[in-house]
């Protein structure tokens, strides 16, 4: 009886704690940023900019289409090509450097016109058309990312029509082979790096004014990406006799690779809470309904409980706090009744800290447990790099959201895809990434799929936010 009274007092002080956490878990008081209007813009003027932007089919394969687009962005914006200094750099990279009042503090704004192909037979418009229809303008590259770079440079050729003068120089950075190698990026970086140039915020794309992503919050939330994940590609590969068909051993190629598949799905990279997903939590958590503040308050007891709700609900949140493992390609027999000699399938691993492409193959090979599977990386980069968020850049990207979307909780993030950004942690402590516009979970999906397109009022958010913090560099 004094062993289930015991029991009973234990459990009713670790209820009363974890409720008093969770009572106490509110949001904190918010930074009361100066309230700055963002400056005039020429929203039609900038539509049809963009617009024909789009028309121009910067795959990253065809080097005349990334000419003609470099061509054109001096008639559209003269004055930035007037005042500022341009260079190309690479194959495709763009670099524009606006001389600011000083240069020991100098901003990079990123973003990059290349764009993947579009199967225009899927779309409901010409991909390249840039039809504006119903407030919206269509096309291959309106979300992934000429509209930022539009966005960008309209801010600066306004802020040059009024004569000003930035506080610190700022360059503007656009590759043409983001979507393929990001090498343009990296010639920018070692480009400026070869200038000491030591940029105090570079912001290029990635998250973005947002609704329904995090448990428990229903209002919108601005997620700044502090950091990305890493990447490795994985080959799993089996050889045999090959054969004919109407006689299959208990083992083929592809039977032992679909075992392989289906352990790896079955045994997901251990979840781990990295720095900017601890933020996140702990930021919007104190915005979430009580059931959910129960568990963001209390981690120490409830993060086992939260790596299973993450892998349940699968999608961004499960990526955010484990390695995830994505089949991609699969190579077998090239006839139906043919055993295949050779047989492949290819995994993209996206890596979250401390894994690396070593690690990650290691815990592959590990789970996999067959030695007639040969087990090999094909390429990947090292471990993501995390952007301290209690620095002025980081301050100035919020109070530029502020102004645009004041009612947004913002956040930090992790970003699970790649950008060219990754390259500039070589000369930056502060490389954050936000798209500067409201996105839905329909507009994501476009994002490399059919039907890509931008409403005006998004766009027009963007034009401002830009102005907004241009005018702030």
């Amino acid at each position: 009886m004094f062993f289930l009274i015991t029991l009973l007092s234990i459990f009713c002080l670790w209820l009363l704690v974890i409720c008093a956490r969770a009572i106490m878990f509110k949001p904190a008081p918010e930074t009361d940023f100066p309230k700055t209007a963002p400056g005039s813009i020429d929203s039609q003027g900038a539509i049809k900019n963009l617009q024909a932007m789009i028309k121009v089919a910067t795959v990253s394969s065809d080097p005349g289409a990334l000419k003609e687009f470099r061509a054109l962005l001096p008639k559209l914006y003269p004055l930035l090509h007037k005042h500022c200094t341009y260079e190309k750099v690479g194959e495709g990279g763009m670099l524009f450097h606006w001389k600011g009042k000083a240069a020991d503090k100098p901003t990079v704004y990123m973003s990059h016109y290349d764009v993947v192909p579009a199967e225009e037979a899927k779309w409901r418009k010409p991909p390249y058309s840039a039809e504006y229809e119903n407030g919206e303008i269509w096309g291959r590259g309106t979300l992934d990312t000429k509209a930022t770079l539009c966005a960008a440079l309209e801010a600066a050729e306004a802020l040059l029509s009024q004569g000003f003068v930035p506080a610190q120089d700022i360059y503007f950075a656009f590759g043409g082979d983001e979507e393929t190698t990001g090498l343009d990026a990296l010639a920018i970086v070692e480009l400026l790096k070869s200038r000491n140039v030591k940029p105090a915020l570079v912001l290029d794309e990635g998250g973005a004014v947002v609704e329904n992503v995090f448990p428990g919050v229903k209002q919108a939330v601005a997620l700044i990406g502090s950091g990305e994940k890493g990447l490795t590609n994985i080959r799993f590969a089996v050889n045999s006799q090959g054969g004919h068909s109407m006689a299959p051993p208990k083992n083929s190629p592809i039977v032992v690779l679909a075992r392989a598949v289906a352990r790896l799905e079955e045994r997901p990279f251990q979840a781990r809470v990295s720095d900017p997903v601890r933020q996140m939590f702990d930021i919007l958590g104190r915005h979430s309904s009580f059931a959910y503040r129960l568990i963001f308050a209390n981690l120490w007891c409830f993060s086992g409980l939260l790596a299973l709700i993450c892998k349940k609900m699968g999608g961004e949140l499960n990526a955010m706090v484990r390695t995830t493992c994505a089949f991609t390609q699969m190579q077998g027999s090239p006839a139906m009744n043919v055993l295949p000699p050779y047989a492949e399938v290819v995994a993209n691993l996206r890596l979250l800290p401390p894994d690396t492409p070593e690690t990650a193959l290691a815990y592959v090979k590990e789970q996999v447990n067959n030695q007639n599977i040969t087990i090999t990386t094909i390429d990947g980069d090292g471990g993501p790099h995390f952007s301290n968020t209690d620095n002025e850049g980081y301050r100035r990207v919020v109070a530029g959201i502020k102004t645009i979307w004041p009612q947004a909780v913002v956040s930090p993030y992790l970003m699970m895809a790649r950008t060219d950004s990754r390259h500039f942690r070589l000369i930056s402590d502060v490389v954050l990434r936000f798209s500067g516009t409201r996105m839905s979970a329909e507009d994501r999906k476009t994002i490399h799929g059919n039907d890509e397109r931008i409403g005006e009022g998004q766009f027009l958010e963007m034009l401002m936010f830009y102005r907004q913090i241009v005018g702030a560099s």
